[in-house]
């Protein structure tokens, strides 16, 4: 709710789709610093209370910006501030969160817990856009940011009462002697922090699975920057057409992630990934050609179908090839190339729209006179411009991903591995 609030706030006050996409980058940005020291801190230090510190640092920038508010004080760059400072925090939180789901469940169910998470993150979806769409002309950004500060109270007193496991005793031991032989506290630092980037290149398989997943989120993320200036320009700033779209979203994501639960996901886990990079693509195309919600709707609901199975396949496989006791350093290497080039993603998107294909799209250029009877010359027509063709990447990177063998490489040694893990605990 806050998240749609803001957007609307930022739109009201700028009319500029760089504002919003730089809210994007200052989330994403202070997580590429944070991401460096991340896998050792989650690696070491209780992740339950990690969790805990994420939503209390959040509640405390919520506060700080209802207060701004109230007095009338509020600027764009408060937004930059607080998304910098929850991004940072948010970043360790998810770190500890993902590590946890791998001692909370056997191998065989790792795409059925992270399709739950899925389920979690759309089912607010859900309900959010379309509560803020309606409270927002009556009570304003000052009416929800109270309700946001409660529901950090539910998140923390949850965590408060529930068991999180964290790595025996023996690994920890393990992670010890093998520091033994670094010589000097820098030397030691130095090899902890580049531990998960070293490891990830000195395999075939994981380097060929995070390039293709990079390339897939970089256009994902690109396109992503601008999705919601453009349903504003393209529907005249209407709101409620851009929460009901948002609420759609959430439907379709909840309704992937519960036949992914009781499905299972696909045997081959690197084919659900793929499989699900090429139908978000061509959903996203297709919402990127609309110019109303009797194309938006159902292409979005149709997106957002893909993510649950893309999402939790690609979160499976590197649980899969990564032990517990590495996967808070491992998962935090992969975090940060991906924040590296979601950060810059979102940093040009903006830019891009509002300083060359807006007004390209809108004046006579070569550019309007190719893509006009496509797009048309409209507000919104170069943001869309640039959707599409990054919703076309989306698909041209799932479908290179078939012909890759170190992809079925992975696959193959993953599936080793969870033969062996099930043996064992049927034993």
């Amino acid at each position: 709710m806050t998240d749609f609030a803001l957007t609307l706030w930022a739109w009201e006050l700028t009319g500029s789709a760089t504002a919003l996409a730089l809210m994007g980058f200052f989330s994403s940005f202070p997580s590429i610093f944070v991401s460096l020291f991340a896998g050792i801190i989650v690696d070491r230090v209780n992740r339950k209370h990690l969790m805990m510190l994420g939503d209390a640092i959040a509640a405390i920038s919520t506060l700080g910006i209802l207060i701004l508010h109230l007095s009338g004080n509020l600027a764009i760059w408060h937004l930059y501030l607080a998304a910098s400072v929850n991004g940072g925090f948010g970043q360790i939180q998810k770190l500890a969160y993902s590590a946890s789901i791998t001692l909370l469940v056997t191998p065989l169910n790792y795409t059925r817990a992270n399709s739950m998470n899925s389920a979690v993150h759309y089912g607010s979806n859900i309900v959010a856009p379309a509560i803020a769409g309606v409270l927002y002309p009556i009570i304003g950004l000052g009416g929800i940011l109270p309700i946001d500060l409660a529901t950090f109270g539910v998140a923390i007193a949850t965590l408060v009462w529930i068991r999180i496991p964290q790595p025996s005793e023996k690994q920890r031991r393990q992670r010890k002697r093998g520091r033994r032989g670094v010589k000097g506290t820098v030397g030691m630092f130095w090899q902890e922090i580049t531990f998960g980037i070293r490891y990830l290149w000195q395999q075939n398989s994981l380097r060929t699975l995070l390039l293709v997943t990079v390339s897939f989120w970089f256009a994902h993320d690109l396109g992503g920057a601008i999705d919601n200036p453009m349903i504003l320009a393209r529907s005249n700033n209407n709101s409620q057409a851009l929460s009901t779209i948002l609420s759609l979203a959430g439907i379709g994501g909840v309704t992937g992630a519960v036949v992914l639960s009781a499905w299972g996901g696909t045997k081959r886990r690197v084919n659900g990934m793929l499989a699900g990079f090429m139908g978000a693509g061509v959903a996203k195309a297709v919402f990127g050609l609309g110019q109303s919600l009797s194309v938006w709707l159902p292409a979005q609901f149709c997106s957002s179908l893909n993510f649950p199975l893309l999402g939790s396949s690609e979160t499976a496989l590197w649980m899969e090839a990564t032990s517990p006791k590495l996967q808070g350093r491992v998962f935090a290497a992969n975090s940060l190339v991906l924040q590296l080039v979601s950060a810059f993603a979102t940093l040009i998107a903006g830019p891009l729209s509002d300083r060359f294909l807006e007004p390209a799209m809108q004046s006579e250029t070569i550019l309007s006179s190719l893509f006009a009877p496509i797009f048309g010359n409209s507000a919104g027509a170069g943001m869309a411009l640039l959707y599409v063709s990054c919703a076309i990447t989306m698909f041209l990177v799932g479908a290179v991903g078939y012909r890759l063998p170190q992809l079925n490489r992975l696959e193959n040694t993953a599936l080793l591995k969870i033969n062996d893990k099930c043996y064992k605990i049927k034993r």
